[in-house]
C-alpha cells in the first residue's frame, strides 16, 4: 500500500508522539509499503490555524498500483490511505472536510485540550479538536486512556484501534544482579527524561528535592529548546536554590550516552501534567527503574501505585518528595520496586506485534473504503 503521513516538521523530532511515528513508518516500509511524508511548518497554533486557508489534501495526482487486493479503481490515487499526527490537528480542519479519495486515519497521541492549563482555553482547544476528530474516517490511538477521551468528545462510532507505543528499542532487560549491586550506592540518582517544557513537571522535582537533606543526584535529559523560557527559569531555580551540585542538564542525548544514564539512575520522575501514554516510564522500567509519574492522563495504564513505581497528583511536590525520601532510605524498599519494574517492561507487548496490528487495521481500512 502507499500511505502518505501528515506531521509538523521532522519525522526526527525527540519526544514521544515522534518516536511512535518514527518507527511506525520504518515498520510500514520494512514490510514493503510506500510511506511519504507530508510536513507542514512548525509555528505557533493561531498560525497553524490559517494553514486552513492553504494545505489541501493531495488528491488524484499519482499513479499508486500499490494495494490490489482491495479491488480499488484503476483511477490514479496519490495515496490509498492518509495518516494525520493527531498534533496537527488546527492545519487540517478544512482541509479534511468533505469526501477523500482515500481514508484519513488519524494518529492520536493525546488531545491538547487535556493539559493542564486555564480552562477557558482548554475550551477553545476542545471545540477545534472536537471538529477535528469528526473530520476524519478512523483512529490509532497509543492508548486506552486517549481512546476514552476522544469517545467522550465526539461519542464517536469510527473504527479504531489501541496500539501501545514502541518500548523495546534498548533491547533485553538489565539483569537482576545489577539491579541489587546499583541500589547499594548511597545517593540516590534520580532521572529526569523528557523535553524540558512545563508539562512534563520538571519544577515539581526540583521544588520537591530543595531544603531535604538526604543525598540525591539529578540528571535531566531532554530537549532545552523546545520552551527556552521555561527551560531559562529551571536553570536560575537550579542556582537560585543551590542545587547546582545535585543537578545537571545534558540536554538530549544519543542513544549510548542515554543507555549509561539509564543503567547509571535509581529512579525514575517525569511528573507530567498529562501524558497519553509515557513511553518513558516502560523505557525506564527495562533499566529497573520505578518510574514515578502522576494520575493525569494513562501513566497508571503502566505504573502500579507503590508496586513498580509511584503515582502522585500533578504539581504535588510535597508528596513527591516524600516518595523520593522513603526510596533513599529504605533500599530493600527500592530493590523490589526495580524488579518489579523489570518484570513490567518483560510483560509489555513486542513493538513488531503492536505494528503489524496496526497495518491491518490499516489494510482493512483501505478495503472498506473501496467496496
Amino acid at each position: 500500500m502507499k500511505l502518505g503521513v501528515v506531521i509538523y516538521g521532522s519525522l526526527d523530532t525527540l519526544s514521544g508522539g515522534y518516536l511512535y511515528d518514527r518507527k511506525l513508518v520504518e515498520y510500514l516500509r520494512s514490510r514493503g509499503d510506500t510511506v511519504e511524508i507530508i510536513s507542514l511548518p512548525w509555528r505557533n497554533y493561531v498560525s497553524h490555524l490559517t494553514d486552513n486557508f492553504r494545505f489541501r489534501l493531495p488528491s488524484h495526482v499519482v499513479a499508486s498500483g500499490a494495494f490490489s487486493a482491495t479491488k480499488q479503481s484503476t483511477e490514479n490515487k496519490a495515496y490509498d490511505l492518509l495518516l494525520q499526527d493527531e498534533l496537527n490537528h488546527p492545519s487540517l480542519i478544512l482541509a479534511n472536510r468533505g469526501r477523500h479519495p482515500y481514508p484519513v486515519i488519524s494518529l492520536v497521541h493525546h488531545l491538547r485540550c487535556s493539559e493542564l492549563r486555564p480552562e477557558w482555553q482548554n475550551i477553545l482547544y476542545r471545540i477545534i479538536e472536537k471538529k477535528y476528530l469528526q473530520s476524519v474516517d478512523g483512529f490509532v490511538f497509543n492508548s486506552k486512556t486517549t481512546e476514552e477521551v476522544v469517545d467522550h468528545l465526539v461519542e464517536s462510532e469510527k473504527p479504531s484501534i489501541v496500539a501501545y507505543p514502541p518500548t523495546d528499542r534498548f533491547g533485553e532487560p538489565i539483569s537482576e544482579a545489577a539491579i541489587i549491586a546499583r541500589a547499594k550506592t548511597q545517593v540516590l540518582r534520580i532521572l529526569f527524561l523528557g523535553n524540558v517544557i512545563y508539562r512534563k513537571g520538571l519544577h515539581t522535582l526540583l521544588r520537591a528535592v530543595h531544603a531535604h537533606p538526604w543525598p540525591f543526584r539529578i540528571d535531566v535529559v531532554g530537549s532545552l529548546t523546545s520552551e527556552p523560557q521555561y527551560t531559562k527559569q529551571m536553570q536560575e531555580l537550579v542556582r537560585t536554590h543551590g542545587l547546582s551540585s545535585h543537578v545537571t542538564f545534558h540536554s538530549s542525548l544519543d542513544k549510548e550516552p542515554l543507555i549509561e544514564r539509564l543503567e547509571h539512575a535509581h529512579v525514575l520522575v517525569v511528573p507530567s501534567s498529562y501524558e497519553g501514554f509515557g513511553i518513558v516510564y516502560l523505557e525506564g522500567m527495562c533499566f529497573g527503574l520505578p518510574a514515578i509519574g502522576t494520575t493525569a492522563g494513562a501513566a497508571g495504564e503502566i505504573i502500579s501505585d507503590g508496586v513498580d513505581g509511584f503515582l502522585i497528583e500533578p504539581e504535588n511536590s510535597k508528596e513527591l518528595a516524600k516518595k523520593l525520601r522513603l526510596l533513599s532510605e529504605n533500599r530493600d524498599l527500592l530493590i523490589q520496586m526495580s524488579l518489579a519494574a523489570r518484570n513490567r517492561y518483560l510483560r509489555q507487548p513486542k513493538w513488531d506485534e503492536t505494528a503489524e496490528r496496526i497495518r491491518e487495521f490499516l489494510l482493512k481500512r483501505i478495503h472498506k473504503f473501496s467496496v
